[in-house]
């Protein structure tokens, strides 16, 4: 069958950004809001966003921590008191400075408008995030060491006025979980930072199979008012960076802000050590841009939010009803197996609309596994199977039996193939530096994203703020597994250094 029109044009190789928004468009994921820089998550995205949801609040619940609300609105006074973390946020902030609305008549036209009366004693900020605010809570829970730790967990949305907005990766208003927690000592506190970035990395392979680079941020790139963040960074198919989601331990900064103490075992009065960290439906679109291809969106099936449609194949009305009925009866028992914990989901196309227009809807929306079921198919047990992280004309014929009996498997190596691919293409685009020069050509604006580099590194924030600004570019972290390596100059300042630093540009 050929390509129908409405399958994605441009391609990625012909404009990458666009390309981005029409699967999104395409997928009837989301769209732009009349709130400028905000989105309407449409319920195929939201499902993908609640999947991801899922398995994170219980991977955090097995680790102890409980989810909490906390106001959306902060006091401004509260941000006032950690000048380092405010001044980091203060050009993305909306504040909220009235109380009501009144109506009132234009003089001169007669038009009614609302205008806005009551002004607060103190404007409140829509929250960038929430430390200040949870910070003053805990300053009310913690008394003892008895109390400690608190393993603090809110899903919420966040307000950053964001001036250039891009669906999913960059909005005003986003979705995300932010976690708090406050602790007895360092080593605590650096354990649960820790813990944190691992759990991340291992959430966002085994959900989105997308790899990442484990690392930590340099001083210029860190979270404002931590003492360290650890990142997870991936790339995507224009071999930008995403930072997919941070860790920070924030040491004593925002319990001494906040006045978070307890009395500690030998009954002297000390701060806590706090820590924070998240993802966002950020998330989505790293997934969007990690996997998915010229024909549409391609969706891991741990967040798909349908595994599976059986599409019915009835091209004679007298066998219509029998091959649905088949098809019916089929979805029933694969909802009886499991994957990754949960019941598959099945979903049965009975609409009536043609098989073409059917099969390219689903394509676009990247659902893992197509099957249909004609006339042929019931008389001979067999079903036709097509899989999203094949070519979008490949099919294999199976035994009903068979593929009832190795569904999970295939979906398991739907899974692997697209982790693997996205492996490969992210270590075939990261290249090794050791000389300015070369370092600099490969930045060169005739090629605008020409992949990521690593290099010996031991500069100052000065040097690395400049190069990145001059360059267009970003340490994206001090990777983990690199830590010890084997003693190199410096690219950029000839000192010896076993630390290497990977280089990209990002969204």
């Amino acid at each position: 069958m050929a390509k129908p029109k409405s399958a994605i044009t441009p391609t990625r190789s012909e404009n990458f950004p666009e390309w981005y928004q029409q699967v999104v468009r395409a997928a009837d994921l989301a769209e732009n809001s009349e709130t400028r820089g905000c989105m309407v998550i449409k319920p195929w995205g939201f499902a993908i966003w609640e999947a991801i949801q899922r398995d994170l609040d219980g991977r955090l619940k097995a680790t102890g921590h409980q989810n909490a609300y906390f106001p959306l609105l902060i006091p401004l006074s509260y941000l006032e008191k950690e000048a380092e973390h405010a001044e980091g946020f203060a050009t993305e902030c909306a504040v909220v400075t009235h109380h009501r609305l009144e109506v009132e008549k234009d003089a001169v036209t007669g038009k009614t408008k609302m205008v806005p009366r009551g002004k607060l004693t103190e404007p409140y900020v829509i929250r960038p995030t929430s430390e200040t605010i949870i910070g003053a809570a805990f300053s009310r829970w913690t008394e003892s060491y008895r109390d400690l730790p608190l393993l603090i967990n809110q899903w919420a949305n966040v307000m950053r006025w964001e001036m250039r907005p891009r669906l999913f990766l960059r909005t005003a208003e986003f979705l995300w979980q932010e976690g708090h927690t406050a602790h007895e000592t360092k080593e605590e506190a650096l354990e649960e930072t820790h813990m944190i970035h691992q759990l991340y990395a291992d959430a966002i392979r085994d959900l989105l199979a997308i790899p990442v680079i484990m690392g930590e941020k340099t001083e210029a790139e860190r979270f404002p008012g931590a003492e360290s963040t650890l990142t997870v960074e991936a790339m995507v198919q224009d071999k930008k960076a995403i930072q997919a989601g941070t860790s920070h331990y924030l040491g004593q900064n925002f319990a001494k802000a906040q006045n978070i103490t307890f009395v500690d075992r030998e009954n002297k009065e000390q701060h806590v050590h706090t820590t924070s960290w998240g993802v966002s439906t950020r998330l989505v679109g790293t997934l969007i841009m990690a996997h998915s291809d010229d024909d549409g969106l391609v969706l891991p099936p741990r967040v798909a939010p349908q595994q599976i449609v059986i599409v019915p194949v009835t091209p004679k009305e007298e066998s219509k009803e029998a091959i649905i009925d088949a098809c019916q009866a089929l979805a029933t028992r694969l909802r009886e197996q499991s994957y990754s914990r949960e019941p598959l989901r099945v979903s049965v196309d009975t609409r009536d609309l043609g098989g073409g227009v059917k099969k390219w809807e689903w394509v676009k929306k990247g659902v893992p596994l197509r099957v249909e079921i004609g006339p042929r198919d019931l008389q001979e047990r067999k079903i036709c199977l097509q899989r999203r992280d094949q070519a979008a004309n490949e099919k294999t014929f199976m035994e009903k039996e068979e593929f009832l009996r190795d569904v999970v498997d295939i979906l398991d190596e739907v899974h692997q193939s697209l982790l693997e691919r996205a492996r490969t293409f992210r270590d075939e685009n990261i290249v090794e530096c050791s000389d300015l020069s070369a370092f600099e050509k490969h930045w060169d604006d005739s090629n605008e994203n020409p992949g990521w580099l690593i290099t010996p590194w031991a500069g100052s924030r000065e040097e690395e703020e400049e190069i990145s600004k001059r360059l267009k570019i970003t340490i994206r972290c001090i990777p983990i597994e690199k830590q010890d390596e084997p003693e190199a100059k410096c690219f950029m300042t000839g000192q010896p250094t076993k630390a290497r630093a990977i280089w990209g540009r990002s969204y």
